[in-house]
């Protein structure tokens, strides 16, 4: 079978899935007046239309953002309204066989209340400003001079079709108040080009950092512009560590700073791009504690193999939207957190400080991370 067709009938399956769940669940299976049948069968089929439509203008080729804005927080609910009417479906089971009567319409009822309750929350939890989380981080192989070093992280923020330039302001109050000596963007910055996304990110420029400003690609950059997003940083005053290293020294000792692209690099077509670790770190000591910036938690694996002191990384957004982490545990290895890896190597994974597409964050809240870097001495 051809592989288009392979991809059509997937498509076709997962919206079936996707919308033919909720419909059985709030219209099929209640005993429903006609009159709100047929108008509920009618949304659920405009709906199965428009969403991937809306999806396709708004972020295939012509990059409509009306159509991206409808076609993001449409997905987004259905995907909830899905996950909720499973749970639902297993209720309605449980109370059928404990022989509880009208069970579809009490479960209908059920679920629609908790989907309007967690859609409030989640769209609340996605817009507004992230909450500042604080960790102290050992690296034993730390100067004594830069005991104490304070390292901001900030990561998926992903301006994109929702204006957000008064939410990225506020983030670089935060950030700037927490008077860090470091300041890291891991990634995932925008969505769409710099003409059209650079409003938006224009309050980076006045992020402050005592030691230096360091940003690398993530996956996203490589859909549109990843090497003017790379210059457009330098331009607002931070330093892309595209396959580089710059080192901080404070008290006479030194800490190197390094980053890779993200893998999506490597097929993106353009020259130079794609994770290169060896080049990265090429002329670091070997007895230098390292950082590196690495968008996905799976790069940890050729981390470790390198003897990196502590990985950071973004990417998995904490999941987002409940419980879409359990798919993404399939891919990454952590999805949140300071994790161990092999004898040297920690990894910390933020849940990220924006959001991509559906404006909803539900039971993944979004995140300023300050790391204090310490070295157990």
């Amino acid at each position: 079978m051809p592989r288009i067709l392979v991809r059509v009938a997937a498509l076709i399956a997962v919206l079936a899935l996707l919308f033919g769940v909720p419909w059985w669940t709030i219209v099929g299976a209640p005993e429903l007046p006609a009159a709100l049948e047929v108008l509920g069968t009618i949304v659920f089929a405009a709906a199965v239309v428009a969403v991937p439509a809306c999806m396709v203008l708004g972020h295939g080729p012509w990059q409509r953002d009306v159509a991206a804005k409808i076609g993001d927080l449409s997905l987004g609910l259905i995907w909830l309204l899905f996950s909720l009417s499973v749970l639902g479906n297993v209720l309605r089971l449980v109370l059928s066989v404990s022989g509880v009567d009208s069970a579809a319409g009490i479960v209908s009822g059920v679920v629609l209340v908790s989907f309007a309750a967690l859609a409030a929350y989640g769209m609340a939890e996605a817009r507004r400003v992230p909450r500042l989380k604080e960790l102290d981080v050992v690296i034993p192989r730390l100067g004594a001079g830069l005991d104490g070093l304070r390292f901001a992280i900030i990561t998926d923020t992903h301006f994109g079709p929702l204006n957000r330039t008064k939410w990225s302001e506020k983030v670089v109050e935060v950030v700037n108040e927490l008077g860090a000596d470091v300041v890291a963007h891991a990634g995932d910055l925008a969505d769409g080009s710099v003409a059209k996304r650079a409003q938006q990110v224009a309050p980076l420029g006045k992020v402050r950092a005592k030691l230096g400003k360091f940003y690398i690609t993530g996956n996203h950059e490589y859909f549109g512009e990843a090497q003017a997003w790379l210059d457009h940083m330098r331009d607002l005053g931070w330093e892309p560590l595209h396959n580089r290293h710059l080192p901080v020294s404070q008290g006479g000792d030194t800490l190197v700073f390094a980053g890779i692209d993200d893998p999506t690099g490597a097929a993106s077509g353009l020259p130079g791009h794609g994770p290169d670790l060896p080049a990265a770190l090429d002329g670091v000591a070997a007895s230098t504690p390292v950082v590196l910036l690495a968008h996905q938690p799976k790069q940890v694996k050729q981390a470790a193999e390198a003897g990196i002191d502590l990985q950071i990384s973004g990417h998995t957004h904490g999941g987002q939207i409940w419980p879409f982490h359990l798919l993404v545990r399939l891919d990454q290895p952590v999805l949140a957190g300071l994790s161990r890896h092999g004898e040297r190597t920690q990894l910390y994974t933020s849940r990220g400080t924006g959001f991509w597409g559906p404006p909803l964050r539900v039971f993944a809240p979004s995140e300023i991370t300050l790391l204090t870097l310490r070295n157990g001495k």
